[in-house]
């Protein structure tokens, strides 16, 4: 974003029409993160409506999908109601503190990562946000690479953390990457290497898009030709192999994005 830094919260008159356009240009075309490709969902709760629509433009630009909510109400609503990633929070809401939603929120959830935003750079402010259960807290203003670069460390520690698990289960199927088996409601399920890979990847990443290009990077360690189907090709005998006599459907088309693996029930 050049060397311009996003106002503080507390400017309601913002007027962000001068900022050079927040897609990060530190990153070449072909070096898109693990979490591009997966179609990251990230919930930002922010009140000041231009901050939020800046904010949000820049993580869509950058690869990411982002829903904003203005106060503690509306967030609680939509998480309710969808899955993310990565919370993004502003500790200054017109209704709640952000800090008591972040405590709130680790009440029934204490995996998602957690970034807090504030115009607050005491150090007791930041203890209390850090103590209250979020993983980051960045003063306001900021550098928009700085955001990226913090959401992508979240997102890395989130998904790299720990030894990978050998027993998937998703519904009523499992995957032992061990012994490489597969079955669904205790039937065994015979699979090739590559449909065996292709169902590792998506039980690793349930409910989440995977684009057709991140497919091919990890399961066929190539760069993704859009001239060609054999991505969609072995999908469909994956489908065939793991939904035949099924009523449940797991692996469904995203329009436009690629598949993703999650339950109709």
């Amino acid at each position: 974003m050049g060397s311009h830094a996003l106002n503080p919260i507390e400017n309601s008159e913002i007027d962000i029409s001068h900022y050079t356009n927040p897609k990060s240009n530190i990153r070449h075309p072909k070096s898109k993160t693990i979490f591009e490709l997966i179609m990251v969902n990230i919930c930002l709760v922010e009140d000041e409506q231009k901050v939020a629509a800046f904010i949000c433009k820049g993580l869509e630009e950058n690869g990411y999908t982002a829903k904003a909510a203005p106060n503690a109400a509306a967030a609680r609503s939509l998480l309710q109601t969808a899955a993310f990633d990565l919370l993004i929070l502003d500790v200054m809401l017109p209704d709640t503190n952000g800090i008591e939603l972040c405590r709130q929120i680790r009440n029934t959830d204490n995996k998602t990562p957690i970034l807090m935003l504030s115009a607050l750079d005491q150090v007791q402010n930041k203890v209390s946000g850090l103590k209250a259960g979020a993983d980051d807290y960045l003063v306001k203003p900021f550098h928009f690479s700085e955001l990226l670069a913090r959401i992508e460390a979240l997102l890395r520690r989130h998904n790299g953390s720990g030894e990978e698990e050998h027993i998937l289960i998703f519904d009523d199927l499992k995957l032992d990457t061990w012994s490489n088996t597969a079955e669904r409601a205790g039937a065994q399920i015979t699979l090739t290497a590559k449909e065996f890979t292709l169902l590792e990847l998506f039980m690793r990443h349930p409910n989440k898009v995977l684009s057709r290009e991140y497919i091919a990077e990890q399961v066929w360690k190539i760069d993704f030709d859009t001239g060609t189907n054999f991505i969609d090709v072995y999908v469909n005998y994956l489908r065939n192999k793991i939904e035949k006599g099924f009523k449940n459907k797991l692996i469904h088309t995203a329009i436009g994005m690629g598949y993703i693996l999650k339950s109709d029930k």
